[in-house]
């Protein structure tokens, strides 16, 4: 576990991201303290554009990123597929 608490993050965001989309495969890395990186493959972007997929998966984090003391404060990347 990382000195910010990384892991209990990344397994926060992994469980929001796979309560809000279908069927989602979730990869989350801790960066620099609050920061993260998120792979998630769902069948759920099928037919849609990268930035529909993109704005799924912030509408699940939404909540992790509000107010001055959020614990997710950047995405550094965000990759979106379907399987």
């Amino acid at each position: 576990m990382s000195v910010d608490g990384g892991t209990e993050i990344t397994t926060r965001i992994k469980l929001a991201i796979e309560a809000a989309i279908d069927d989602a495969q979730v990869i989350v890395k801790s960066g620099s303290p609050g920061h993260f990186e998120i792979d998630v493959t769902s069948q759920a972007f099928a037919d849609k554009s990268m930035v529909k997929q993109q704005q799924l998966v912030y509408a699940a984090i939404k909540d992790l990123m509000a107010g001055d003391n959020a614990p997710l404060h950047a995405v550094d990347r965000l990759r979106t597929k379907t399987p």
